[in-house]
This record gives structure tokens, sequence and C-alpha cells, in this order.
């Protein structure tokens, strides 16, 4: 009888302060953006998810609305076997679907910084 490997959990890695940053989200908020970081390390996608387009390849939004506030949470999923969490913010801006200035700013330089972490690590595993 061959029995089936379970899948390999990814790794995530929490840049700045985005694990500060989701702590501080309503408990219902936490749990669904856990839950769908927990399908995105065993290799799924979250309904919720769709691309954050102008940083980088493989970059994906979840964007979740509670209590009639929205809740961003901004993750890098192609650079290799991790997962880097780049942002989680509430959005603030009532009108308006686009992303604030400021947030786009920092999610490009954390994507910049996951991608040399990512790089880092590959030269070390050869």
């Amino acid at each position: 009888m061959n029995i089936a490997e379970p899948p390999k959990l990814r790794p995530v890695v929490w840049l700045g302060n985005t694990r500060k940053n989701i702590m501080a989200f309503p408990e219902e908020v936490r749990k669904l953006i856990g839950d769908e970081l927990q399908l995105i390390q065993f290799g799924g996608i979250p309904k919720d998810a769709k691309i954050f387009k102008g940083v980088g390849s493989g970059v994906i939004e979840i964007a979740l609305k509670y209590d009639k506030e929205a809740y961003r949470c901004i993750q890098a999923v192609q650079l290799g076997e991790r997962i880097y969490i780049l942002h989680a913010f509430q959005k603030k801006a009532k009108k308006g679907i686009s992303t604030p200035k400021q947030d786009v700013d920092l999610i490009k330089q954390r994507y910049k910084e996951a991608k040399e972490l990512e790089s880092h690590e590959k030269t070390r595993e050869h």
C-alpha cells in the first residue's frame, strides 16, 4: 500500500511590523487571515486573495471587510519556499479602491528586502 506524503508546510517570514499589525486586528479578522495564510502554506489560493499589481511577480493581497472596515495582508508567495508577509494594515481611505501610495511604497521596499533575504537563503543552501 502506497501512503501519500502529507503536503509540506511552507514557512512564513514576517517583515517589519506585519505580525504586530495583524495582532492589532479584531480577532475574527486575525482568524480569517490566519486560515488563509495556512491555506497558502499548503499550496492553495484563498478565495479572498487577488494579485497585487505594480510590485513584483507572485505578490498577492488578502482583502477582508469586517464591521464596515477594510483589512489588507500583502504577501510574496513565489520567491522561493518561504511566504514573505510584506504588509498588513487597516485601509482607512473611504474613497476609491486604490491602496494609498505610502502603503504601496512600503510594500515595494519590503518586496525588495524579501528578494534579498531569499537570495541569501539560496546561496546558503548551495
